[in-house]
């Protein structure tokens, strides 16, 4: 047995919506992954499905990472969990969803507070001026 990533190459055969979510990486577990499909964060060509759907190289998957939605076209499939580099090769996300998901980071990361490092909490002078402003 060799440990070759060309052997773990993606198949076309169909396999479980969470074992492929498991095996392209986006899930640690296969519990987070049915999880998730359970919790309607998963959709396949626009259907809310079970996590024992088969999935098949074509399918489109509409998936909720947090505040990011990736729209995929699955490329392959895999039955076990290998390398990122094979796990790359089972999707390709469209180039309107990577858009929208640089899209909304940098307003997500614009839109941050501005927090001052430097200040820190209040001080016990800072809190009684606080107090005195809020007694007027």
């Amino acid at each position: 047995m060799s440990a070759d990533p060309s052997d773990r190459a993606p198949s076309t055969t169909p396999v479980r919506l969470d074992k492929w979510l498991w095996a392209a990486r986006f899930f640690k577990t296969r519990s987070l992954a049915t999880e998730a499909v359970d919790g309607g964060k998963v959709q396949v060509n626009g259907d809310r499905v079970k996590p024992a759907k088969p999935v098949r190289p074509g399918d489109e998957i509409r998936l909720r990472l947090g505040p990011y939605e990736h729209v995929l076209r699955v490329m392959g499939t895999a039955e076990r969990r290998g390398p990122a580099s094979v796990a790359a090769t089972l999707y390709e996300e469209t180039t309107a969803s990577r858009e929208a998901r640089e899209r909304l980071h940098w307003q997500l990361t614009a839109a941050a507070p501005a927090l001052d490092p430097e200040k820190g909490r209040p001080t016990k002078k800072d809190r009684r001026t606080l107090d005195r402003f809020r007694e007027r």
